[in-house]
């Protein structure tokens, strides 16, 4: 290992003499203006510009150890329940990457890559590696309004680029089959629910009649009231 560290660290002093000397000139080589310097950092890190070191070792490329100096106190990120897991992950460049340009977002969600983690760290690389093996309720349970109504297949209807579901029609506006999809939330269990069919017009409406209020434009678009804000 360390005759292997050797040999790399010697030849890479050669090339950075010959182009100091101005024999490997990026100009004069093509090719070498990008390995250089591949490319603008993302806006939040122009700061480190001209200072390559702060995230790069050299020969060895990108060094986690500097990305987590930086982002390690990020309280923002890890007491979010969605991207809480950043706390026991130590290779950053695996999904986040940079050079793409200042606009470039190193934040944008990579599930094939969050896959390829999966299988690496359960020793399962032999396996197919698709985003069926997902498990998106690990992260998204709370943000599911379905409550698990159906299952723990999202990979069914959704897609990790758009949660919509594409093509997707509601049902008439005439439908009153409204719980096989629909399950009233908690405040239609108590007083609140009273005062929303007194809004509505509808003081004698039950819990599971939801068509006698709602309608399919959106929850909050109650019938002969119109859009009505309850909190």
């Amino acid at each position: 290992m360390y005759k292997y560290l050797l040999v790399i660290s010697l030849l890479a002093g050669v090339l950075i003499t010959a182009m100091l000397s101005g024999e490997l000139s990026p100009n004069r080589v093509p090719g070498a203006a990008i390995a250089v310097n591949p490319g603008p950092l993302f806006h939040s890190h122009q700061f480190m510009a001209d200072n390559c070191e702060a995230c790069h070792t050299p020969v060895l490329g990108v060094d986690n150890t500097k990305c987590i100096e930086c982002h390690a106190n990020d309280r923002a990120l890890l007491q979010r329940e969605p991207t809480a897991f950043h706390g026991n992950i130590g290779h950053c460049v695996s999904c986040h990457k940079d050079h793409h340009g200042e606009r470039f977002l190193p934040t944008k969600m990579n599930h094939f890559k969050l896959v390829e983690i999966g299988f690496h760290v359960s020793d399962s690389i032999h396996q197919d590696i698709s985003l069926q093996a997902l498990a998106c309720d690990e992260c998204h349970t709370k943000q599911s309004p379905h409550n698990g109504q159906f299952g723990r297949h999202c990979l069914a209807c959704h897609n990790t680029e758009h949660w919509m579901v594409a093509h997707y029609r509601h049902p008439s506006p005439r439908s009153r089959d409204c719980s096989q999809c629909h399950t009233a939330p908690p405040c239609h269990f108590g007083a609140h629910f009273r005062v929303c069919t007194q809004v509505a017009g509808k003081p004698n409406a039950k819990v599971d009649s939801c068509y006698e209020c709602h309608q399919t434009t959106a929850w909050n678009d109650i019938k002969g009231f119109g859009w009505y804000r309850s909190h």
